[in-house]
């Protein structure tokens, strides 16, 4: 064919990828451009490809454009033909191109020169939304996926009106309006604003749930199945009465699930429909088809080899002539920690299966029959960890209980997992969800499991920072914890560091000062190493601390101290140098505390009790110090602390399930027994002038047996992820005597308030919370020093996950509590509390730690003994860097 100067067109497709082959194509008597004429017939004419071109576009390679469209040049092609539209839905297909043309240049001896045009989909310059808050605009910046300077098309604009308003939808907005639109940005080539505009509308609630076809006596209870379809009543009062379309499909299988749990088992809804009232409201119409209630008449075990029929029948639980409970046998089978399912899974056989056959139906009586297959058992394989920047592999497999070799078990899997939270090295909320998504890969052809732990890491050192106010003015508060310190590499250069300090050892380094300038300091030191040698998990700490309390010159001990206090606070034209002035360095208390501990993991009762013994040595130095009943001289307690405990909780900061327990004996030499002292008669007279000479021989060497009992106990009361938990908690403490007449004044109880450290008028070592109640108020009824030699203390807490996640976890929580102090171990009665109840909240951050706020209200306002002050009442309470 001899080149004619005739346009043709051969292909253009701007609307749909299918219609691309001629439907552009100029008409023949078109002579404005010197282009070749091919004139469409019933056989198309072939050409050989002599070359091929293409647009160049901005970001993409040429080459890479022209292998889109899979055309060869030297190949032969129909033009047109089915090769070439195939070439145009691939560029289609690539959802880049707003248009796409294939034109020949030029046709020469049978050789055809096509030219592939192009036009890029444009770009965002902008975003702009209206109609919702800055938080609901992040929440759909994260769902859409839209940038600025990215490439928007008509499928992107489409599915992202789709996803923001099924995102309102689920938030209760059933009526959500959301339109994307274009306009040209005239400052760029090919570029566009996008505007989103989103109006949600009203909330949509639930007005009424109607259920017929079932039994009227039912009816309540299945309206209270449903978790998140509730309608308007006084006992949904604190519910939610927002229509979620999803949770509401949800909710429909949990009313089946339910008819299920009472022996319908052919239960079903026959039809449901959403009726609309107003803009705000809907009524729901569920009917109900309940069936034959059945019940169990015959249970067979067949394939069970490795467990008898009677041990697996008393683990399931479901007897003849019970109800036939569908949801019971289903927990029984897989679910419970305890089910048929764990028994097996527990001991090697991952591939086991497990089948309850409906074998005979007879009236309204079932013979079911449990077909097993047991496989064969299988061992870890590979265990791989991911995502871990923080401590050394070695330290983290170390907690592991999947070791390559070992004998499968799922115990075995979920233990590892709850070790690793319990390190606070990593989140622990990620881990259970995406261990659960990708974390067992077994094998039936090899006979092993493969394991995959996705770790992600998290901060666990703090910082605290704290101020308060005290009778001698503020007094500061500045702590560092590093919970993943490594002593060996202290000196070694290009090891794992964060800034200057030396990590990887997950090993936990504190220290602590606290300190008004003058008048108190208080300095800590502690260290301990959780794996001492690296082999096993016997643990060792180590603590010292010095502490200094000076007291107020005499002069200003009387009404004109108080006087100046308050000018001074007030700014009322004391002197400047009022505290200068009233320090006094000759009255004071010193004490320094020295601990050395060590701790062994037990294997009996079961791994999940620790043994602890500590030995302590705190020696006291007093000078002229009126407020303790030494005022000169030096007291010495060395003492033995044997603690048995156990932790079985799964998560260190919101514990869905597990308990903890304790008990502690600290024991001091029995030195009244052989020192030869009559301590009946001495240091009985204060009026002597011996007396405090007495009393330094009387406590040079302080004894005492002290003893603790700790428990609390947590219980998810659901199974969801963000699941209420209610927590109870039971202590109680006892300080007693060898001798009668030589109690000691130190290690009391110092009873009340938020339970935080710090020094009180007592010097009771060990501060115990009482929320709803001044610190220390109720702390020896009766006594002015506030020597309890014996305490209790109940909770019942219900707290509600707000967020838990790698950055921030907040809970909310409400309580009730009830505690009390003696001074005289004889009147000891856990029953005689002091009760409150009240609200709060706790927050953990990484750089931070734990903090907290309670408000409570103290049922009992005043205490005897309590100097007539008020000690109960509304309180609020701050909780820095421990848990109340």
């Amino acid at each position: 064919m001899k080149y004619n100067s005739r346009k043709l067109l051969i292909l253009m497709a701007m609307a749909a990828p299918l219609a691309t082959a001629a439907q552009a194509q100029t008409a023949e008597g078109d002579n404005n451009d010197n282009k070749p004429v091919i004139t469409y017939t019933a056989n198309h004419p072939r050409y050989v490809l002599g070359g091929l071109t293409v647009d160049e576009m901005k970001g993409y390679d040429n080459d890479y454009l022209l292998n889109i469209s899979g055309l060869n040049v030297g190949d032969t092609y129909e033009i047109p033909g089915p090769d070439i539209s195939e070439a145009v839905r691939r560029y289609w297909n690539q959802k880049i191109f707003s248009n796409v043309e294939i034109v020949a240049d030029s046709i020469v001896d049978g050789k055809a020169y096509l030219h592939i045009k192009l036009t890029a989909q444009p770009r965002i310059s902008s975003i702009r939304y209206t109609g919702v808050k800055k938080s609901e605009r992040e929440d759909c910046e994260k769902i859409i996926g839209f940038q600025p300077g990215n490439q928007i098309t008509t499928d992107m604009v489409n599915r992202a009106e789709h996803y923001i308003k099924k995102h309102f939808v689920e938030k209760g907005f059933k009526n959500c309006e959301v339109h994307i639109t274009q306009r040209e940005d005239v400052t760029g080539d090919n570029r566009v604003l996008v505007d989103i505009d989103i109006n949600k509308n009203e909330k949509v609630k639930v007005h009424k749930i109607y259920i017929t076809g079932a039994n009227p006596k039912h009816v309540a209870k299945l309206k209270r199945a449903m978790k998140k379809t509730h309608e308007k009543s006084f006992v949904n009062m604190f519910r939610s009465k927002k229509f979620l379309p999803e949770k509401y499909d949800e909710d429909k299988g949990l009313l089946i699930e339910k008819l299920n749990e009472w022996g319908y088992r052919d239960a079903l809804i026959t039809a449901d429909s959403v009726q609309t009232i107003d803009q705000k409201h809907v009524n729901i119409h569920l009917n109900v088809y309940e069936g034959t209630k059945y019940y169990v008449r015959n249970i067979s075990w067949v394939g069970n080899t490795v467990y008898n029929s009677d041990l697996l029948q008393r683990i399931l639980q479901l007897n003849k002539g019970d109800v036939y409970n569908q949801t019971l046998m289903e927990k029984r089978l897989t679910s419970d920690d305890d089910a048929v399912g764990n028994l097996y899974y527990n001991n090697g056989y991952v591939f086991y299966r497990l089948d309850p056959v409906e074998v005979n139906v007879v009236g309204d009586s079932i013979d079911l029959e449990m077909r097993i297959r047991e496989g064969q058992q299988a061992t870890f394989n590979h265990v791989r960890i991911a995502g871990n920047t923080r401590v050394y592999e070695n330290v983290i497999r170390r907690e592991l209980r999947t070791k390559p070799g070992d004998l499968f078990s799922m115990e075995s899997i979920k233990r590892s997992i709850q070790d690793l939270a319990q390190m606070n090295q990593f989140d622990p909320e990620a881990l259970q969800s995406q261990f659960g998504q990708s974390g067992i890969k077994p094998d039936p052809v090899s006979g092993t499991v493969d394991l995959n732990y996705p770790l992600t890491s998290k901060g666990g050192d703090q910082i605290e920072l704290s101020a308060g106010w005290g009778q001698t003015g503020i007094v500061g508060r500045v702590g560092l914890k590093f919970t993943n310190f490594s002593v060996q590499n202290l000196f070694r250069k290009g090891y794992k560091r964060a800034g200057f300090i030396p990590q990887g050892d997950g090993q936990t380094l504190s220290l602590q000062v606290q300190t008004n300038g003058t008048y108190y300091q208080n300095y800590g030191l502690s260290f301990l190493e959780p794996w001492l040698g690296g082999k096993r998990p016997n643990q060792l700490s180590f603590n010292i601390s010095y502490s200094k309390q000076s007291d107020v010159n005499s002069n200003y001990i009387n009404q004109n101290y108080y006087n100046n206090l308050y000018n001074y606070a007030y700014g009322y034209g004391t002197s400047s140098n009022y505290y200068t002035d009233a320090y006094d360095p000759d009255k004071y208390v010193k004490m320094v505390n020295l601990s050395l501990g060590f701790g062994k993991r037990l294997r009996w009762p079961d791994d999940y009790f620790t043994f602890m013994a500590e030995l302590s040595y705190t020696r006291y130095m007093l000078k002229s110090w009126q407020y303790f009943l030494i005022t000169d001289g030096n007291c010495n307690n060395i003492n033995l602390s044997l603690s048995l405990q156990r932790n079985s909780t799964d998560h260190p900061f919101y514990p869905r399930k597990g308990s903890e327990f304790l008990l502690q004996a600290t024991l001091t030499p029995p030195y009244s027994l052989w020192d030869g002292r009559n301590y009946k008669n001495l240091a009985t007279n204060p009026q002597s002038a011996n007396y405090q000479k007495e009393m330094q021989e009387k406590y040079r060497w302080i004894e005492y047996h002290k003893w603790k009992l700790k428990f609390r106990n947590f219980t998810a009361l659901s199974s969801a992820v963000k699941a209420p938990v209610l927590m109870t908690r039971f202590e109680m403490g006892i300080l007693g005597a060898y001798n009668r007449h030589k109690k000691s004044p130190f290690e009391t109880y110092y009873v009340g308030g938020d339970g935080m450290s710090g020094y009180s008028t007592g010097y009771a070592t060990e501060t115990i919370g009482l929320r709803g109640y001044e610190n220390g108020s109720l702390s020896g009824n009766n006594s002015y020093y506030g020597d309890a030699y014996a305490y209790s203390r109940m909770t019942l807490e219900l707290r509600y996950p707000l967020m838990l996640e790698t950055s921030t976890s907040i809970f909310a929580l409400a309580f009730v509590e009830g505690g009390n102090a003696w001074t005289d171990v004889k009147k000891f009665n856990p029953l005689n509390m002091k009760r409150s109840a009240g609200v709060g909240v706790r927050i953990l951050l990484p750089m931070v730690g734990l903090m907290g706020i309670d408000w409570a209200y103290g049922f009992q306002k005043y205490i005897s003994g309590y100097s007539g002050k008020r000690a109960g009442g509304s309180q609020f309470h701050f909780i820095i860097g421990q848990e109340f």
